[in-house]
């Protein structure tokens, strides 16, 4: 009988294999950043400072006497610059989180991780955090060195110097954030005076340390390994998208050389090998190696390189944003099918959700059944009790007229005007009634409708059943 067993052969290097097996986990290196400037980081810079006053600064405007935006969950309304949102038009922040979506998707495709590399919450936290360690650590040749060196007074001042920044910064970050759920003022006031709600305190230092341990330890790890967008930007990317890339035909073969050595005759590119591009880095990967997965097209390369060049007098450009065809030397399609589909898309969740927010109405209102179907008063008339619940959605008072129609002769018993104040929730007791000959049939439409006496563009309605007894 013939062996039909397939041939395997161990391949196990020796040294790992007398250790115990191989080792699937890379431990993580730390990444150590060089300081550069650059016109991309002042882009960077001026973004990420926007984002911080908007950020921070919103948070402290008020508008018609209480905060501007504010998410007032205990009473489920949520203040947005003079719009109350109520649990019912929820389905507005869906369209808004779906035109987000698209968005990113749009310029995804267009210019790749830019979301990442300049408006990303991880990434501006990120880079604020590595400015602290360069105030209170050095450079990176200094970090290094302090990291090897042995315990000191210096090393422990330092460190405690960088750490306390990072905690401080995460404590703001945190206490901004609860500041949407909960007025800031009150809450700063009541923080360090020990009278806010176990709650408060608990978010408050869940989002300070969440903050200190994603900016100043995690770093490129949740970039790398926890961030789903990293991992899924590959599908919406063609050879027409924006990416940091290295021209390996301008650049190849590497190597130092004096600055005005004749380079060319010796078969080298305008790479000079200095590293530099790998140096500034936050994800400490080597942009020359090709497109990877961990870069978040932040163009810290392309800073260094260009500084590189202008010390060596050559053209800047070596690493630059370009595309898969202009590396090739092709030519680059701005408009192609994937970009005009998403940006038609996007125009028209856009226009949806514009739509949505003006259209919607103002005042809330629902009509519910009594469980008894019906009654006769001492007239003799078929009578039934109805609960109508009334939501001012508007941040100013209202005063509604309330009337019924869709049966002859039909007459509206209890409060036909009320007056609703801003935000407030009025449920009241409503009876029709009907004269048994006007009643058509055991189950009739009858239709609500309540109008501002003080806004004719604010009416609403709400359909209901009027039941009766049977017909002879």
């Amino acid at each position: 009988m013939m062996n039909k067993q397939i041939p395997v052969q161990d391949v196990t290097p020796q040294a790992k294999a007398a250790a115990g097996g191989v080792d699937l986990y890379a431990s993580r290196e730390k990444i150590y950043t060089r300081a550069f400037t650059g016109f991309y980081r002042n882009l960077r810079r001026f973004g990420g400072a926007l984002l911080f006053l908007i950020y921070f600064g919103t948070v402290w405007l008020s508008w018609d006497g209480h905060q501007a935006v504010w998410w007032n969950l205990p009473e489920r309304k949520f203040f947005i610059f003079g719009a109350t949102f109520w649990p019912q038009d929820f389905i507005l922040l869906s369209g808004a989180l779906i035109t987000c979506a698209f968005g990113l998707f749009f310029i995804t495709v267009f210019a790749g991780r830019v979301w990442c590399g300049y408006t990303c919450p991880q990434s501006v936290w990120t880079w604020i955090f590595m400015w602290c360690e360069k105030i209170t650590e050095g450079d990176r040749n200094q970090r290094m060195k302090l990291d090897k060196a042995p315990m000191s007074a210096n090393k422990l001042l330092r460190k405690l110097a960088k750490h306390s920044l990072w905690i401080l910064i995460g404590f703001v970050t945190g206490l901004t954030f609860v500041g949407y759920f909960s007025p800031i003022r009150d809450l700063v006031v009541e923080l360090f005076t020990g009278e806010a709600s176990g709650w408060a305190y608990f978010w408050v230092a869940f989002f300070t340390l969440a903050t200190y341990g994603n900016a100043g330890w995690l770093r490129e790890q949740v970039c790398i390994y926890m961030c789903p967008y990293a991992r899924f930007q590959s599908v919406m990317f063609d050879k027409d998208t924006l990416i940091v890339s290295y021209d390996p035909r301008r650049g190849e073969r590497r190597g130092p050389r004096k600055k005005n050595a004749d380079y060319k005759t010796e078969g080298l590119g305008d790479c000079i090998d200095c590293t530099m591009c790998v140096q500034v880095c936050p994800t400490g990967i080597d942009i020359r190696d090709g497109l990877q997965i961990e870069c978040i097209g932040c163009a810290a390369c392309i800073d260094a390189c260009d500084s590189i060049m202008d010390k060596m007098g050559y053209p800047r450009g070596l690493i630059s944003y370009t595309t898969e065809h202009n590396l090739s030397g092709q030519k680059t399609h701005l408009l192609r099918p994937r970009l005009i589909g998403y940006a038609f898309a996007l125009l028209l969740i856009i226009g949806a959700l514009v739509t949505a927010v003006v259209l919607r109405p103002l005042v809330g209102f629902d009509v519910s059944k009594d469980r008894v179907l019906f009654r006769e008063d001492s007239q003799g008339r078929i009578e039934n009790v109805y609960s109508l619940k009334i939501m001012n959605k508007d941040q100013h008072d209202h005063t509604y007229v309330i009337s019924a129609r869709g049966l002859e002769d039909i007459q509206l018993g209890g409060k036909r005007e009320i007056q609703v104040a801003a935000g407030e929730i009025l449920t009241l007791p409503a009876q029709l009634s009907v004269a048994p000959e006007n009643l058509p049939s055991t189950t009739n439409e009858v239709v609500f409708t309540l109008q501002s006496t003080d806004d004719p563009d604010i009416q609403v309605e709400a359909k209901t059943r009027f039941i009766g007894p049977r017909v002879r």
